[in-house]
């Protein structure tokens, strides 16, 4: 039997429905974080199933940190004014903006890195692996780790949240796409540094 301390709880942590809540705990007899990732699959499936939809409308979320020396501006994009209004998507621009203050990803998806960037980076891990006596296929596979955990510092959307590191920036996205039943994308970001 599922309590309802426990619904409560997984509501004011995920922000999904009760309904949903309910039935994600009914799923795992309780178990809060099973039903949190059961509120994540599904909130992949959404956004699966909403990846083809226009997005119109969004907003252009400001930061500019206490020393002035900082900020950064982020365009956020929903299919609908009314989801662009609410406080829920305001409020995921902002995470969005405070991330990319305190990350500083140069891109923004995998497939904006250059080419000959990616190759670049590949000749650096080759060059430090130049002297090592491990089979080709071994230092193959180092290099390919490497390059997945660099561009994981560098790719906005591979980033682990700054806030919850159990959760990357596509997994936030998502939650939120379950959440307010639209499609929501980030279509740009610039960062000013002095």
């Amino acid at each position: 039997m599922v309590s309802i301390e426990q619904i409560k709880q997984l509501r004011e942590e995920t922000g999904i429905s009760v309904g949903k809540c309910k039935e994600a705990l009914e799923k795992t007899q309780g178990d809060v974080e099973k039903a949190k990732d059961i509120l994540r699959k599904s909130g992949q499936e959404v956004a699966r199933k909403r990846s083809g939809r226009d997005v119109k409308n969004g907003l252009v979320d400001v930061y500019l940190h206490a020393n002035h020396k900082l900020g950064v501006m982020t365009v956020l994009r929903c299919e609908s004014d009314f989801v662009a209004r609410s406080e829920e998507f305001k409020e995921l621009a902002h995470e969005i903006s405070l991330q990319i203050a305190a990350m500083n990803p140069l891109y923004l998806r995998e497939e904006d890195i250059p080419a000959e960037r990616m190759e670049q980076e590949k000749e650096i891990y080759r060059e430090q692996s130049k002297n090592s006596d491990k089979p080709k296929e071994i230092l193959e596979k180092i290099i390919e780790g490497k390059l997945k955990k660099w561009q994981a510092e560098v790719v906005l959307l591979k980033q682990s949240w700054v806030k919850d590191s159990g959760k990357t920036m596509t997994e936030l996205l998502e939650e939120a796409i379950a959440k307010l039943k639209e499609k929501i994308e980030i279509s740009q970001f610039v960062r000013f540094e002095i």
